[in-house]
């Protein structure tokens, strides 16, 4: 810019020696400055920013060509990994363990991995049985042995068991190294039999991307980074997982203890569909440096593969060459139109000129009152909306308050119809046979069944002071309760109304001495509500059966309720919860809910499972 300020101001005597500087020339050379520095400014950016383009299309090419090539060495290798499971699944010796379950042949089968997995490179190889745990590994001999853990809760186990086959990248719970399980279901003449498991860790993928100098990694469907060439980058997010989601991949362990921070870069300005610009800070580095994010699917898997291009020094380098180039021309251009100027200027051009940049002024403060004056309006028209709004809302929020009102104690007065059902139902039947004894002179039974119906209406009392209760959060005393008894009491009340059909009942009672935390007349209540849907979801017909089983496990007494029917939709699924959400015709949609809240008070839980083949309620119980 200053070498052309001195071409253009040498021309000036030439032309203007006889006739003197005047103000307005000086004022007419000012703006051609001004102008001339506009254009140079204006110049070197447009240079600048095409130069610049070129040079992030040129540098996506070359990331788009390293990144294919990473994404086929991680497709290799995946490749590699992927036939082994298939093939141990029909290998007849493994099949033979599994079924027979001898020591001897999973010590074998431990020796015959452990050579597997050193000739394929694999992490470790493990068969797992229908319980969930590892009867043999490869690693059988190291200290973090996968034989005798447990993994029913890993989602490569649950997958393989219902589909066949799975793939899951997780942190290891043993080892605590990250890796992608690969497993598979075995089969047997006499049906499932077990799940073998494949653990392909990528820590020679991870180096040779490292020795790259650039910086790769691949991130699953939610963002989180599962492999990467910098290894304190391994579990952060591309961007925030929003909390429910963050909360549930916690639970299931996948990642272990891992934060899932966000990954220390803001992106920017997109090129072309899978490209980014991104300020990355990078291990070590105080400072931010500037990316060219580039990303790539990786072929049958659905995971992503991002590779970091340096902008620097390529893109400064480019646009230095292009500005350079850019100023020497535009210098050349205004110093020829400086000496065109001097030459054919005018006073009437100045005084039009002037007068221009008058009009102009005054235009742009008009337009700026005018533009002040609306916006005072619009602010008012808001304070007035805004107090308007305030109104309404005040008169909304009383009109909610009473509609919950309303709602609770509809909940409350449906709740007592629903719970009392059954107890009147057996009263009624008590009551008959009380008649038909007196009348057969059988005095002794007929005071037997009036002493029935009295402890019966005892009962419906503490079902209407339990629903008063549940209508105020409130929780029961527990006290241990005999399991048996809750049954057999559960049993007596449904009698009276499923007559003839109790034979579909399979019930394996418990012992005498296996005892839970609770109280024995509301535990009943959430056994009438599970056996009736039980028996109502089974109907009359030939061949409908209900499971009723207790299990120990450790402070847990699981008591599962399982039925054949034709399961629970899935929309009424959803919310099976939810007051009021029902799929009986005359049902009011309250029994599973007062029965989960039953069992929440005494610190356990209701979990369900339903599909075409039947439903399954499992309640989980402290044991006392």
């Amino acid at each position: 810019m200053h070498n052309s300020r001195m071409v253009i101001s040498a021309s000036v005597p030439s032309s203007i020696a006889g006739a003197g500087p005047s103000a307005s020339g000086r004022r007419a050379w000012w703006v051609f400055g001004a102008v001339a520095a506009a254009v140079i400014a204006a110049t070197l950016w447009i240079a600048g920013e095409v130069a610049s383009s070129r040079a992030i299309v040129a540098l996506e090419a070359q990331g788009r060509t390293d990144a294919n090539l990473n994404a086929a060495l991680l497709r290799a290798v995946l490749e590699k990994q992927r036939a082994l499971p298939l093939v141990l699944s029909q290998d007849s010796e493994l099949q033979a363990a599994l079924a027979t379950k001898d020591a001897s042949a999973f010590n074998r089968l431990s020796q015959k991995l452990e050579g597997l997995a050193a000739g394929t490179q694999s992490a470790v190889i493990y068969v797992i049985g229908l319980d969930g745990i590892a009867v043999s590994a490869s690693n059988w001999r190291e200290p973090t042995s996968f034989v005798g853990n447990d993994y029913q809760f890993r989602e490569y186990f649950q997958r393989a068991m219902t589909e066949g086959n799975a793939e899951h990248f997780a942190l290891g719970t043993v080892s605590k190294r990250p890796g992608l399980y690969i497993s598979r279901r075995v089969d047997g003449a006499s049906g499932q039999l077990g799940v073998v498991v494949v653990k392909l860790e990528f820590d020679q993928v991870e180096a040779d991307w490292n020795a790259t100098g650039r910086v790769s990694y691949v991130v699953d469907r939610r963002g989180i980074v599962l492999i990467t060439s910098l290894p304190s980058w391994r579990f952060m997010t591309v961007g925030e997982i929003a909390a429910d989601k963050l909360v549930a991949i916690r639970e299931s362990l996948q990642f272990g203890d891992a934060p899932l921070r966000p990954l220390p870069f803001e992106a920017g300005a997109a090129v072309g569909e899978d490209a980014a610009l991104a300020g990355v800070i990078l291990p070590g580095n105080v400072g931010r440096t500037e990316f060219l994010e580039v990303r790539t699917p990786v072929p049958t898997t659905p995971w992503e593969l991002r590779t970091l291009m340096p902008i620097k020094p390529q893109v400064p380098v480019a646009v230095r060459a292009a500005r350079t180039a850019a100023l020497l021309g535009a210098v050349s251009l205004l110093a020829f139109a400086g000496f065109l100027l001097n030459r054919r200027r005018r006073a009437a051009a100045r005084i039009a000129e002037a007068q221009r940049a008058r009009d102009e002024l005054e235009r742009r403060v008009t337009e700026r009152t005018q533009d002040l004056s609306l916006a005072r309006d619009r602010l008012q028209v808001e304070i007035s909306d805004h107090r308007k709004t305030e109104a309404t809302l005040q008169t909304v929020q009383q009109d909610l308050v009473q509609a919950n009102r309303l709602a609770i104690l509809g909940q409350v007065a449906a709740g007592v119809a629903h719970e009392i059902n059954q107890p009147v139902a057996t009263i009624r039947a008590y009551a008959d046979n009380a008649r038909t004894f007196l009348a057969r002179g059988q005095r002794q039974s007929a005071e037997e069944n009036l002493n029935d119906i009295a402890a019966l209406t005892d009962r419906i009392g503490t079902i209407t002071g339990d629903l008063k209760a549940l209508s105020r959060k409130g929780r029961g005393s527990a006290e241990p309760v005999v399991l048996k008894q809750v049954i057999e009491g559960a049993l007596m009340l449904l009698r009276s109304r499923f007559a003839g059909r109790m034979d579909a009942l399979d019930i394996a009672l418990p012992p005498e001495k296996l005892r839970v935390m609770g109280n024995p007349i509301r535990l009943e209540q959430v056994l009438i509500n599970l056996f009736q849907n039980a028996l109502e979801a089974v109907g009359p017909e030939d061949g409908g059966r209900v499971e009723v089983r207790a299990i120990e496990t450790g402070d847990t007494v699981t008591l599962t309720v399982a039925d054949n029917g034709p399961g629970i939709p899935e929309k009424i699924r959803e919310g099976l919860f939810t007051p009021f959400n029902t799929s009986k015709e005359n049902g009011l949609g309250l029994g599973l809910v007062i029965a989960k809240d039953i069992v929440s008070d005494y610190g356990g839980r209701i979990e369900v499972e339903s599909d075409a083949g039947g439903t399954r309620f499992s309640v989980h119980l402290r044991k006392a």
